[in-house]
């Protein structure tokens, strides 16, 4: 475990408690009628992440699940604008998002993380926040070079150029999932095989 995200380590703050809320998670999901999970979708920019993450959003929606995605461009507008991609940078972006994703699940809601989060060792952290049965790790195995054709944000022309330090795949390292719970095609498969494969697997381990 990394010396960022070991607990207490960046916890300043003295005498506090944790205040238990008066609604538990399960009588939310009594309620809701489905469980709440994480689903961490990973892989190189450019790879799907978010395309498929808000398409499996979509289909839980008309399903009438309580959803809500976390992008990793929308995360970096306001709860991690302070970080750059340094290396311990991207460790404490997906930190937070690790913490943040345990609160919707304690919440009762499926929450969709789409992050390149290129490191396993971050990854892993943000599975240790919750039990086993509340993360999904969701690789979008589209490979780099299907990646940069598409290069939707023009950012893997520019990092080939020098232009951006510190790039995912070129000028930073992509740390595959060793064991994820579900690899998804997103180079090949379409969309909406793509996201059917996530319902399935959702179905399989009973989240409605």
């Amino acid at each position: 475990m990394s010396k960022v995200t070991q607990e207490g380590n960046l916890s300043k703050s003295t005498n506090i408690v944790w205040h238990k809320a008066s609604v538990s998670r399960q009588e939310i999901t009594d309620k809701r009628k489905h469980k709440s999970v994480i689903l961490w979708f990973t892989g190189l920019s450019g790879s799907g992440k978010s395309t498929l993450a808000n398409a499996v959003n979509s289909a839980l929606f008309e399903k009438g699940l309580s959803t809500y995605v976390l992008d990793g461009d929308n995360i970096r507008h306001g709860l991690c604008k302070d970080l750059g991609f340094s290396d311990s940078d991207r460790e404490e972006n997906i930190r937070r998002i690790g913490e943040v994703a345990k609160l919707f699940v304690d919440a009762g809601i499926i929450v969709l993380t789409a992050f390149v989060s290129p490191f396993r060792s971050d990854r892993d952290n943000a599975r240790a926040l919750v039990n086993d049965e509340d993360f999904i790790e969701i690789y979008c195995s589209a490979g780099l070079e299907v990646c940069e054709e598409r290069d939707t944000k023009g950012l893997y022309a520019k990092a080939r150029k020098g232009e951006i330090k510190e790039f995912t795949g070129i000028s930073s390292p992509y740390e595959k999932p060793d064991s994820p719970e579900l690899i998804v095609d997103t180079g090949k498969e379409t969309l909406e095989d793509c996201v059917e494969n996530v319902l399935m697997k959702l179905k399989a381990v009973n989240i409605f």
